[in-house]
């Protein structure tokens, strides 16, 4: 059974507080760690947007919100001591003239009690917030703000954020987020490599033929295909979800889990990826978008459909990557991320070496693979070589010794956004991004937007629901004699 560990009093301010990320997210994540018992009594939680609304409002906007995303019915007599902590105050944050005093009102101003500022907003206007809140005095010791991703769009984009942001807060104070990061199997990654003997000795080039890290979405872009055509796939799933598995995937033992400790092990893997210039741009990465096709038997538009418009944004792709340090030499790391997919899927898959010598003719052998699963049946599957029992000869089958969360853990475990707002409170910086991560995966990022460039990388196509991206990513394989995994 999980344990729910409470934390010490705090103030909350989410910025766009009726907006997607607040109603999806933020606020179902605030009451559920309230009925788990994790959120003091004496805590507010203060929403800021531009609607003309008031406590009533929000209260009943939160209501909506947190009972669509609660399985079971939600719980009446919690809710209505969980309501009284909300308040709303309408403003536009990002005028200079903004009336702070309303805000203020709300909060316990303290040296020492937590206060954060969660800018659910576009990271077009993190700055201009930052410096208001700075000119309004409440960027106190205890002030905290978070950012979500993505920073900037681009390595200059990201640079001027940060340091816009870091004009107002101590780098220690800014808690740049990727809800992945949040994901239990994503932080029993560090677990299950450094508290198992087993495995810490084994994880390296000698032992490890490839690593596979796949995130496939079943959904399109739908409403969202204004914003997603400026980003990408690219931008928006590989610069920051999957580089940062692939850093705890890749990652050199931290001297401990302080949060400065494993982020500098990141950042050295992120230095260490090898830049992809235009011509390793044609043979190891492959870009497409898909097009019409079917979900669970129903007909879909193709991407160009959905936008209205012709575009060159890719929603898939795939790349093989490498790491350039002495533990992952010529070990390849093969990344792949797109929209309109067979399924939802996110895993990460470690191919261990054949064995060197089969004994066991006919019958043969398969390697041993590792299969973290992400989401969205979290859990962690060994294959290893069995006799298959009975009589008739010696055969050998893969199975897999399986620790599935749901089977081995009776009680509903927070999401990735619970997990992380309490680390928030708590000071807890290792699930989040330091400035020199972010700037490290944009600068690999821009080099290979700009080897497709150069290269004039072709846009290949994939039929929407029907295939796990085009035929050319899974060829990027076949020239290596690998194939990507399917269970």
């Amino acid at each position: 059974m999980a344990e729910f560990i409470p934390v010490g009093s705090f103030d909350i301010v989410i910025f766009g507080g009726t907006g997607d990320l607040a109603q999806r997210k933020l606020l179902p994540a605030l009451y559920h760690r309230w009925a788990d018992g994790q959120i003091p009594e004496d805590c507010r939680i203060v929403g800021i947007s531009r609607s003309e609304m008031d406590d009533k409002g929000f209260r009943a906007f939160a209501f909506e919100a947190c009972e669509e995303a609660t399985p079971d019915a939600l719980n009446k007599s919690e809710w209505k001591k969980f309501e009284k902590h909300l308040h709303y105050v309408a403003m536009d944050a990002t005028q200079s003239d903004a009336d702070w005093s309303a805000l203020k009102q709300h909060l316990k101003l303290s040296d020492d009690r937590p206060l954060v500022f969660y800018l659910a907003v576009t990271p077009k206007i993190y700055v201009p917030i930052c410096e208001a809140l700075g000119a309004a005095g409440l960027n106190t010791p205890s002030a905290r703000v978070v950012l979500e991703k993505p920073i900037g769009t681009d390595l200059a984009s990201a640079h001027a954020i940060n340091a816009g942001v870091g004009a107002v807060f101590k780098e220690e104070c800014i808690y740049r987020i990727d809800h992945y990061l949040g994901k239990e199997t994503v932080q029993n990654l560090m677990v299950l490599r450094f508290a198992n003997s087993l495995f810490e000795p084994l994880w390296n080039r000698t032992a490890i033929d490839h690593i596979q890290i796949t995130v496939a979405e079943h959904y399109g872009v739908g409403d969202r295909a204004g914003y997603y055509d400026g980003s990408g796939a690219l931008r928006d799933m590989v610069q920051n979800h999957l580089l940062q598995l692939l850093c705890l995937i890749a990652m050199e033992p931290p001297n401990s889990i302080n949060g400065d400790a494993i982020r500098t092990e990141k950042i050295k893997v992120l230095e260490a990826l090898r830049p992809i210039t235009a011509e390793r741009a044609k043979r190891n990465t492959v870009r497409a978008q898909y097009k019409a096709g079917a979900v669970k038997g129903e007909p879909v538009p193709g991407y160009l459909e959905e936008l209205g418009q012709d575009s060159s944004t890719e929603t898939f792709v795939a790349i093989k990557a490498a790491i350039d340090n002495w533990r992952w030499a010529r070990v390849p790391f093969y990344l792949r991320t797109g929209k309109r997919m067979k399924d939802r899927h996110s895993e990460i898959v470690v191919q261990f070496r054949e064995t060197p010598h089969s004994m066991f003719g006919d019958a043969g052998t398969q390697s041993n693979r590792l299969v973290i699963n992400v989401q969205p049946d979290e859990g962690v599957r060994l294959y290893l070589q069995i006799k298959e029992p009975g009589p008739g000869g010696l055969r050998i089958k893969s199975l897999p010794l399986n620790l599935a969360y749901a089977d081995n853990f009776l009680v509903r475990y927070p999401d990735a956004y619970e997990r992380l707002l309490m680390d928030v409170v708590r000071g807890n910086l290792s699930l989040f991004m330091r400035r020199e991560e972010v700037e490290a995966a944009w600068k690999w990022v821009d080099g290979l937007l700009e080897a497709w460039e150069q290269a004039e990388v072709p846009m290949e196509s994939y039929q929407a629901g029907l295939e796990d991206g085009p035929v050319e990513a899974r060829l990027m394989l076949r020239r290596d004699e690998r194939d990507w995994w399917e269970a």
